[in-house]
């Protein structure tokens, strides 16, 4: 009796144990991470010049962070470039720790050439494709680089796994220093000029001087699915991107699952983030990935090169089919070489294709019913869109008509504090720096999708105003497109959170008419949302992460001109729902 006892208690011990192994498993598996992160120049060539540029290591893209759902990550910055940096994780949460953040004068000072800061954070239920940039300036040019976070170890996709994952981060190149560039429009008030080349993994590719022995490859072999992990890292540019003669599945967006759906043709704005699962089941062969603009404002100079990646099989035999029909040239190795007859281009939209771009946008849905919260207890409805400065004829003014170029939100041009961040200002309580009388509606009303807006309308007032929301409300966006000057396409950004994306449409936004187009079954969780040129887009989210988290317009020359904002989310009632206190090593502002 007594071992059949003691057999019984061994076994629910052993049961208990292996019970207890199924709770704690995941979390017992996280890890610490730490990098280094150098910043500094290095010297590259693209389009046959040889140019410096600010990189992370000294690479261009920068490194790729793969890390796991669950763990912990340090990140020491050094900088010893001549700019001051700071870096952004995009799309992290960074719960009660906008320390982490990394937006410059708006969650941290500036770190000085020779100084250092080590962001450390813990990803928290969050998993797949995101990515890090520089947020001072215009350094996200070149220090921009992959955050990839897997599930928990042991946890498998929501999708069959693929037999390999390659990142894909397009970007812009100008022949010049971007951050010239920048000064140059500062200084004259006129909008920025544009990129010279569109580049796909650092590499313009085939269709640009000097650039085809760079040109990406990503190899695959027949039969087989990759998981392509598609960023834009653009500064100025939406893009369209294809694969010649194969089909992509979308399974993800903005590090959110989405409801798959084939497509021939993705769309990404600047910051956001799409993978896409593509089976090599043609012809083996070499294949363009191509990506070039969705121009969406009329009149508005941009950069309307191609850059094209090989979606390249490995060990693919003679014969493989090409622009020009004949077989490929092969290496020493057996697989295709970079030499030989052009791969097969795919079908691109127009520049100007809208219909495309909200039919895929449209196309994005969560994988299964969501709960969207409500009822909305606190709500803005904002205008997005560019301004004009009146200023006198001269050097300083050579925008549209003798003015200089700027950008608001509910006509507030956006201005960033030089003495103290704004997190910092709203933590130790430093009167003067910002106001949190941000509008929660237009100060004007007007047909806002116009084309013939009144020109009293199009100088914006500046200032640092933020719009205080309480911890735990349901907050409602209206984002607003405008008829000032062109109408465009804004890609908007939320830091600090994930937002369900209710609807977006053309014209004016009209709650009475629109509200019953609102998707409240399985609308995308994003963390960037596309406005559509001359329309809206509604959005919604609990204010469950305080802190000072910036809302602004992804693309940097809309940014720097003032299309921007920032959300006060107050303290909850506990220590758990309290900003953290900031880290020993902040960096100091120094004027």
């Amino acid at each position: 009796m007594a071992a059949m006892a003691r057999s019984g208690l061994v076994k629910l011990l052993c049961s208990s144990t292996l019970l207890l192994c199924c709770f704690l498993l995941p979390g017992a598996l996280a890890e610490e991470r730490f990098y280094e992160f150098v910043v500094q120049e290095a010297l590259v060539k693209r389009l046959c010049k040889s140019q410096k540029i600010i990189t992370v290591n000294g690479q261009f893209p920068g490194p790729t962070i793969e890390v796991y759902n669950g763990d912990t990550v340090a990140i020491k910055a050094v900088n010893m470039a001549q700019y001051n940096v700071t870096l952004h994780w995009h799309g992290l949460r960074q719960l009660r720790n906008g320390w982490a953040d990394g937006p410059e004068f708006v969650t941290q000072c500036p770190i000085r050439p020779g100084g250092s800061y080590t962001y450390r954070f813990t990803i928290q239920d969050q998993e797949g494709t995101l990515w890090w940039h520089a947020h001072s300036s215009w350094l996200r040019a070149t220090v921009h680089g992959a955050l990839i976070i897997h599930p928990r170890r042991g946890l498998p996709y929501p999708f069959p796994k693929p037999h390999k994952e390659f990142p894909v981060i397009l970007a812009e190149w100008w022949r010049r220093d971007p951050i010239a560039v920048l000064r140059q429009s500062m200084i004259t008030g006129a909008p920025p000029n544009v990129s010279d080349a569109l580049l796909i993994n650092g590499q313009p590719g085939d269709l640009l001087p000097c650039s085809s022995q760079e040109t990406s490859i990503i190899p695959v072999v027949a039969g087989e699915t990759s998981l392509l992990r598609i960023i834009n890292a653009a500064m100025n540019i939406e893009l369209f991107v294809s694969l010649a003669g194969h089909r992509m599945t979308v399974v993800a967006a903005d590090a959110m699952y989405t409801k798959p759906f084939d497509t021939t043709v993705v769309l990404l704005g600047p910051g956001q983030t799409t993978d896409v699962l593509v089976t090599a089941h043609a012809a083996p062969g070499r294949y363009y990935l191509a990506a070039r603009a969705y121009a969406s404002a009329q009149g508005v100079p941009f950069d309307n090169t191609t850059a094209t990646a090989i979606f390249q099989y490995k060990n693919a035999g003679p014969g493989c089919p090409t622009t020009s029909g004949r077989s490929s040239s092969r290496s020493s190795s057996g697989q295709l070489g970079r030499a030989g007859p052009r791969p097969m281009l795919p079908f691109l939209p127009a520049f100007n294709d809208t219909n495309t771009a909200t039919a895929f946008s449209n196309s994005l849905r969560s994988p299964h019913p969501v709960r969207v919260p409500g009822p909305v207890t606190q709500e803005v409805f904002t205008t997005v869109g560019f301004g004009l400065f009146n200023c006198r004829p001269g050097p300083f003014c050579q925008g549209p008509n003798n003015t200089r170029f700027g950008a608001s939100m509910n006509n507030v041009s956006f201005q960033l504090p030089n003495t103290v961040s704004l997190l910092q200002a709203h933590y130790h309580h430093i009167p003067g720096v910002f106001t949190d009388d941000f509008p929660a509606f237009p100060p004007v009303l007007f047909d806002f999708t116009s084309r013939n807006v009144p020109r009293p309308l199009w100088q914006p007032v500046k200032g640092t105003k933020l719009y205080r929301v309480r911890y735990g409300a349901v907050v409602q966006i209206v984002f607003q497109d405008t008829g000032i000057f062109a109408a465009e396409e804004h890609p908007m950004h939320i830091h600090g959170y994930h937002f369900y994306v209710l609807a977006t449409g053309f014209g004016n936004y009209d709650p009475r008419r629109d509200e019953a187009k609102f998707n409240l079954v399985d609308p995308p969780s994003r963390n960037t949302i596309g406005v559509p040129v001359g329309g809206w887009a509604v959005v919604r989210f609990v204010a469950d992460n305080p802190g000072v988290w910036l809302v602004h317009c992804h693309i940097d020359a809309h940014l720097t001109g003032g299309l921007a904002m920032a959300l006060l989310v107050e303290d909850g009632g506990n220590e758990l729902e309290a900003t953290v206190p900031p880290p020993l090593d902040l960096p100091v502002c120094v004027l």
